[in-house]
């Protein structure tokens, strides 16, 4: 089950993301770290009623941000529209649950929020390093865009787009 994030929620994607990093550091993906995300973030979100959540067994099992903010180092890449587009941020599936297509569960809902919002593309980024969520966004049908650089990682950030058939 999918559902909005909470305040109580809060705990418990900290936690997934604490694995997550310790995760990503065993393959030298320093994508996430100490300095981000943060719980900040996180309640940014919530409040924004951005933030969702996987909840399997009453357990936060993963989470996804979606919004229409873009940043600005997405100016200069070739997207194939230049309309309004829902964006995926701040992605992520517990250690301890992975392989159960929660992850793909999570983004398919970014697709079904564009449909019921008459939006008809999709953006979203993630690490180089980060080939565990290329995978994914490809099996969705995502397609690659470009690199950026970003948040002052050493390694460029590559960008993907979905045009939804409305």
């Amino acid at each position: 089950m999918i559902r909005k994030a909470t305040i109580n929620d809060l705990d418990s994607i900290m936690k997934i993301v604490g694995k997550i990093i310790t995760e990503m550091a065993t393959y030298n993906n320093f994508q996430w770290d100490e300095n981000y995300p943060q719980a900040r973030d996180f309640d940014a979100d919530i409040k924004k009623g951005e933030l969702f959540v996987s909840v399997r067994e009453n357990e936060v099992v993963g989470f996804i941000c979606i919004n229409k903010d873009e940043p600005n180092e997405y100016e200069g890449l070739k997207w194939s529209s230049t309309e309004e587009a829902l964006v995926i941020h701040r992605m992520g599936v517990s250690t301890d649950y992975r392989h159960a297509g929660i992850g793909t569960e999570l983004v398919g809902l970014a697709d079904e929020l564009a449909r019921r919002s008459d939006v008809n593309y999709l953006r979203t980024d993630t690490y180089s390093l980060n080939t565990k969520v290329q995978r994914l966004f490809q099996k969705c049908d995502y397609t690659f865009v470009g690199e950026m650089n970003f948040l002052s990682k050493e390694k460029p950030f590559y960008c993907y787009e979905k045009v939804l058939g409305l």
